[in-house]
């Protein structure tokens, strides 16, 4: 018997941590084993046929909320094409389905809810015994027009059951991306979670969890992205397998979720080794408002959270990514607006603003009449609507989102943000003006360039700031835009002001030369751009600044800044290094 286990990812760089995990566990018992990954972007008749020249006995699909439409498309074509193939679906965005699903998609054969590795197991090595699964726990299947289900069960007790799908080479290593678990479950209750539902948590061994650790490590996979729930929730735990890490990590990039406020203080003075760029903490605020997280069950304390990550970052090595979520319970657009301006004074790399969505199987689901939450039926189940939240409302909230992500967490408009927050009272203050704006001007419909995006916000100065505002900002985007895009003297956007005095000019040419004499031979392509500031708060009145582009084949771009204020000669120069764009 030939089984496919299959999933369409939302990119081609993802990897499927659960394919090669339920691989690993079925192990021989269930006749041959192909693992093959799609996208949603990629055309059906292609995946289909692709699917069906490998001739399966049996195609697993692995279910989530970004693929479930197109999957559910695909296994209708499929069972025409193929009738006698088994389809089998699983995963956390069918777990919750039942009979509606067998009646509406009659070429479902088997229904794994939960965790898979135990039921789909027993399924195909009945099937491959060419016998009757009978009632298998956390398992649905078709016999004729009956359907057998074997009710609930415990998920697997030891992790370690399952052999290592890294060791078994089941998993690709060279796309640059790479999903790790060191546990399974939650320690807490947040109603809006699917963790919610399984508040045991089972961790791998700590031999286990190194040997996966070092394989990937000693591969140089670029980014390992752990799916752990809460990572810390043993502190200890986590304190041993970061200690692992710092003393064994060659050049991969570390991503994970972790409770900023399990972060005891052994943990944060071992935090303050990490070089930088190797670690990326995900810490989820969700909100600031006490009781709209006593509503959702979500028991953080807020004071002693933000306190550990104004620790963190005020040792400036490890990236921090923030999340709010909107819709919850309780908040108003008031209320979140707040919540922003909390979060953002905690100077985060990443501010990620997120309408709640309403799960199936999640306790928030079941309460949602009770809570007044209208949402979205269909996937991604977003909120629509509740008691203290218009449409309206949270339909700004998802543009001010949007523009978050162009912006702030884009890294390329830092000193526009930072100014345009301080003249508009507050960070969310600003992204509401810009929010409306971009609204008026219908600028959420179609993507922009960054080039272009520049030229956006000049003309939102433009039309909405006084003259000596207009002033500030320009000189804030102006410096941005040279920082990350390289400005050509024949095409520089109308927020420069490049008219240098004689003295000026010949200070540039100087530096140009010497930098040019510096990087001669090295392969090190130079270009360059100046101009003058007045209002930048690094700045002490009229400045020279000169942006010099160094390219090197196969590195990216530096870029160098060189700062010169006449009244103050050339001593007072000063130098950055930034990494820029590539090219």
């Amino acid at each position: 018997m030939r089984t496919i286990l299959t999933s369409l990812h939302s990119k081609f760089i993802h990897n499927s941590l659960a394919l090669p995990c339920l691989a690993a566990y079925c192990g021989n018992e269930c006749g041959e084993l192909l693992i093959r990954e799609f996208t949603v972007h990629e055309p059906r008749e292609t995946v289909l046929g692709m699917l069906l020249a490998e001739n399966p006995d049996v195609i697993a699909f692995s279910v989530y909320i970004w693929n479930r439409q197109a999957t559910l498309e695909l296994v209708d074509a499929l069972a025409v094409a193929r009738p006698e193939v088994r389809i089998v679906l699983g995963g956390p965005e069918v777990s919750f389905d039942g009979a509606q699903l067998f009646e509406m998609h009659q070429g479902v054969s088997a229904l794994v809810h939960g965790e898979g590795e135990l039921p789909l197991k027993a399924l195909l090595s009945a099937w491959q015994r060419d016998e009757s699964p009978g009632q298998i726990p956390r398992l649905t299947w078709r016999n004729g027009n009956q359907l057998t289900s074997g009710g609930d069960s415990p998920p697997l007790a030891n992790l370690d059951d399952i052999p290592s799908p890294f060791q078994a080479g089941l998993v690709d290593l060279d796309r640059g991306f790479v999903y790790l678990e060191t546990s399974r479950g939650c320690p807490y209750r947040c109603s809006f979670c699917m963790s919610a539902l399984d508040d045991r948590v089972r961790s791998f061994s700590m031999p286990r969890i190194q040997s996966d650790l070092l394989l990937l490590m000693e591969h140089r996979v670029a980014k390992i992205k752990l799916v752990d729930r809460t990572f810390n929730y043993n502190p200890k735990r986590a304190r041993e397998i970061f200690q692992f890490i710092l003393e064994n990590n060659r050049d991969s990039h570390f991503h994970f979720e972790i409770g900023a406020h399990l972060l005891d203080a052994a943990t944060l003075e071992l935090l303050r080794t990490v070089p930088p760029d190797m670690f990326q903490f995900e810490i989820g605020v969700q909100s600031t408002l006490e009781r709209t997280l006593a509503s959702v069950n979500r028991q953080v304390p807020l004071e002693r959270l933000e306190e550990n990550i104004r620790q963190l970052q005020a040792d400036g090595c490890i990236h921090l990514h923030l999340d709010l979520v909107a819709g919850l319970p309780g908040e108003s657009y008031s209320d979140f607006l707040a919540s922003i301006n909390r979060v953002a004074a905690l100077q985060p790399d990443h501010l990620q603003i997120e309408p709640v969505k309403v799960l199936p199987g999640s306790p928030l689901r079941g309460d949602a009449d009770q809570l007044g939450l209208r949402y979205d039926p269909n996937p991604p189940y977003t909120v629509l609507g509740t008691p203290d939240l218009s449409f309206e409302d949270l339909e700004q909230l998802r543009g001010m989102s949007r523009l978050m992500d162009l912006t702030w967490n884009s890294g390329h408009f830092g000193t526009f943000v930072e100014q345009l927050s301080q003249l508009s009272g507050s960070p969310a203050d600003g992204l509401e003006q810009m929010t409306c704006y971009w609204r008026e001007k219908d600028l959420f419909r179609f993507p922009m360039s960054r080039h272009d995006l520049f030229l956006r916000c000049k003309d939102f100065i433009h039309e909405n700031r006084t003259a000596d505002e207009q002033l500030i900002l320009k000189d804030a985007l102006a410096y941005d835009y040279a920082l990350c895009e390289r400005v050509n003297p024949k095409r520089v956007p109308d927020f420069f002001n490049f008219d240098l005095s004689e003295a000026e000019q010949l200070w540039v040419e100087e530096q140009v030369n010497q930098k040019m004499a510096a990087v001669k031979g090295k392969g090190i392509k130079l270009q360059y751009f100046a101009a003058t500031f007045t209002h930048l708060p690094q700045t002490d009145g009229r400045t020279v600044l000169l942006f010099l582009y160094k390219t090197k084949t196969g590195e990216g771009r530096i870029v160098e800044v060189l700062r010169k204020n006449p009244g103050r000669g050339t001593r007072d120069e000063e130098r950055e290094n930034l990494r820029g764009s590539p090219g």
